[in-house]
C-alpha cells in the first residue's frame, strides 16, 4: 500500500514516515510539499491507500486541495493532520469529505490507532474537540477510540441503505451516489432519510460523526459495496 503525506515542512514530512511504517514495514510513503505537487503526484501512484493532509499549507488551502482529492481521487481515503485544534476546522473537514482529523499534537500511538480505524472503513473524530460540539447528537460523545465496534443492523439498517451510508461517509453527494449504486435520485433521499432516522440525526455531517461515534463497520470501496445485495 502507498500513502502520500501532505506537508510543507520536510521534518514533519519524515517524522511521518517513520511513524507510518509502524502502520505497516512494507509500507510505501510518498511525499509533497504543496497541493499541486499532492495532486499530480497522487493521480500517478496506483494502489494508492491513503492520503495525509495539512490543511494549513504555505501558498495553498488544504481544505481545496481535500475537495480536488475527492473529486479526482473519491476512492481514496484523506485524513486530515493539521496544528489546529479548531472545532469548526474539525467538522468542516468531515463535511468536505475527510475520513478522519488528527491533531498533530496527538501521541504517534494514537494516530496509528485512528488510521487503522479509518482503513477499516470507519471515520475517525477527536472526541475531546467534539464532545461538546452543537452537531453531536443529544446526550451523546463523540467517540475516537480507533476500534470499529457496530454493525450496521444493530441500527436497524438494510444492506442498501449501509452501502449509501458508506458512499456518503466517503464524501460523496446524492449524484455521485446515484451512479455509483445505479438508483434514481428519489429512492437514494428515501434512503437517506431512513438512514438519518435511524441515526437520530438531521443532517450529512451529522451522519458521519455519529459513524464515528458509533463505530459502524461499513462497506469500503466499490467491490465491498457490489458483494452486498441490492435491496
Amino acid at each position: 500500500m502507498k500513502v502520500l503525506v501532505v506537508d510543507d515542512h520536510e521534518l514533519i514530512r519524515q517524522a511521518l514516515t517513520f511513524v507510518l511504517k509502524q502502520l505497516d514495514p512494507g509500507l510505501e510513503v510518498f511525499e509533497a510539499g504543496d497541493c499541486a505537487q499532492a495532486l499530480q503526484l497522487a493521480c500517478m501512484l496506483e494502489d494508492r491507500g491513503l492520503i495525509l493532509l495539512d490543511i494549513n499549507l504555505t501558498g495553498g488551502n488544504g481544505l481545496e486541495s481535500l475537495v480536488s482529492f475527492r473529486e479526482r481521487l473519491p476512492g481514496v481515503p484523506v485524513v486530515v493532520l493539521s496544528a489546529s485544534q479548531r472545532r469548526e476546522d474539525v467538522t468542516r473537514a468531515i463535511d468536505l469529505g475527510a475520513m478522519g482529523f488528527i491533531p498533530k499534537s496527538r501521541a504517534s500511538h494514537v494516530m496509528i490507532q485512528a488510521l487503522r480505524f479509518v482503513l477499516s472503513g470507519g471515520v475517525y473524530l477527536p472526541a475531546d474537540l467534539l464532545n461538546e460540539q452543537s452537531l453531536a447528537p443529544r446526550g451523546s460523545t463523540i467517540a475516537g477510540t480507533g476500534e470499529a465496534r457496530g454493525d450496521y443492523r444493530d441500527i436497524g439498517l438494510t444492506e442498501r441503505q449501509a452501502q449509501v451510508l458508506a458512499l456518503l461517509v466517503q464524501g460523496k453527494p446524492n449524484q455521485l451516489i446515484c451512479r455509483d449504486l445505479d438508483l434514481a435520485e428519489g429512492t437514494v433521499k428515501i434512503h437517506m432519510s431512513a438512514i438519518l432516522k435511524s441515526l437520530k440525526v438531521t443532517n450529512r455531517t451529522q451522519a458521519v460523526i455519529e459513524v464515528g461515534r458509533l463505530g459502524l463497520k461499513l462497506p469500503t470501496g466499490a467491490e465491498d459495496v457490489a458483494r452486498l445485495p441490492a435491496r
